[in-house]
C-alpha cells in the first residue's frame, strides 16, 4: 500500500502542476509566442531525455543486476515495448497538434477541442508512470536516501515542465472560443493521467515484482518516443529555432543536476 500512496503523491504535485499551469488562463488572454513555446517545448524535451537516462534506464539496469539477471536486458526489452506502446497509441488514438493542419491517428469526427487535448494527454502518460515508478522503487528501498532522492528529482522535473505544458493547452483553447473555465478544466484535465497510469502502474510493478526494471525502462522507452516524434520537431518548427535547441539543452541539464544533486 505504501508504494502506491508515495506514486500518488508524487503524481499528484506533478498533476497540480499541469493545474497551475492552466490556470493561467484567467491572468492572459492570448497564447503563448511561437518564440516561448519553442522554449517550452524544448526544455520538456532535455527534460524526459534527461529522466529517461538517469531516473529510469539507469535505476532498471541496477535494479536487474542486483536480481542476479543481465542488466541490459530488461532495460532493452522494456525499452523497446515503451516504444511500440507510444506508438501504437500516436496511431490509434485521434488528435491533433497545436500547429498541425490536420489530426493524427484514427479518423473521427471529435471536435477540433478534443483533438487539441489528447495530444497533450497522450504526452502526459509516460510522465505519469515515470513518476509512479520512481516513488514505488523508493517506497520498496526505505533506508535509501538516494532512492527517494532520485523520484522527488523526477518530480521535481516533470513538474516544473508540467506547468508551462498546462498553459500551452488551456490557452490555445481559450483562442479557439471556449469559455476561461472550460479551457482551464480541460487543461488541467490534460494531466490527470499521470496519477492514473503512475498507479496503476504501480500496482502492476507491486503484484509481480520483477516486472519493476521492465516497467521502469518501458516508462522510459515511451517518454523518448514522444521526445523524439513530437516535442523535438515541434521545437524546432520554422526558422531560426536556436530558441528550441537552447531550451532541449537546458532541461537536460536541470533534470541532470536535480538528480545528481539531490542523490
Amino acid at each position: 500500500m505504501q508504494p502506491i500512496c508515495w506514486a500518488a503523491v508524487g503524481t499528484g504535485f506533478t498533476f497540480m502542476m499541469t493545474t497551475l499551469g492552466a490556470a493561467m488562463v484567467f491572468f492572459f488572454s492570448k497564447a503563448l509566442a511561437v518564440g516561448i513555446q519553442r522554449i517550452f517545448l524544448g526544455f520538456a524535451a532535455g527534460v524526459m531525455i534527461a529522466a529517461s537516462v538517469w531516473s529510469l534506464l539507469i535505476p532498471a539496469i541496477e535494479e536487474a543486476s542486483a536480481a542476479g539477471g543481465i542488466g541490459w536486458v530488461p532495460a532493452a526489452g522494456g525499452f523497446l515495448l515503451g516504444v511500440a506502446f507510444l506508438l501504437g497509441l500516436d496511431v490509434l488514438l485521434p488528435h491533433l497538434h497545436l500547429d498541425a493542419k490536420a489530426p493524427e491517428g484514427l479518423r473521427s469526427s471529435w471536435k477540433r477541442t478534443t483533438l487539441l487535448v489528447l495530444a497533450v494527454t497522450l504526452h502526459n502518460v509516460p510522465e505519469g508512470m515515470a513518476v509512479g515508478l520512481s516513488f514505488a522503487l523508493a517506497a520498496q528501498h526505505q533506508g535509501e536516501h538516494a532512492a527517494l532522492s532520485a523520484a522527488v528529482a523526477l518530480a521535481l522535473g516533470i513538474g516544473i515542465q508540467n506547468f508551462p505544458e498546462g498553459a500551452a493547452i488551456s490557452l490555445p483553447l481559450r483562442q479557439e472560443g471556449m469559455t476561461v473555465t472550460k479551457s482551464f478544466f480541460y487543461g488541467s484535465m490534460s494531466g490527470i493521467v499521470e496519477p492514473v497510469f503512475g498507479i496503476l502502474v504501480v500496482l502492476v510493478a507491486g503484484s509481480i515484482q520483477p516486472l519493476m526494471p521492465w516497467l521502469l525502462s518501458f516508462a522510459a522507452g515511451a517518454m523518448m518516443y514522444v521526445v523524439v516524434e513530437e516535442l523535438i520537431p515541434e521545437a524546432h518548427l520554422g526558422e531560426h529555432s536556436n530558441s528550441g535547441t537552447l531550451g532541449v539543452m537546458a532541461g537536460f541539464l536541470i533534470m541532470m543536476v536535480l538528480d545528481v544533486a539531490l542523490g
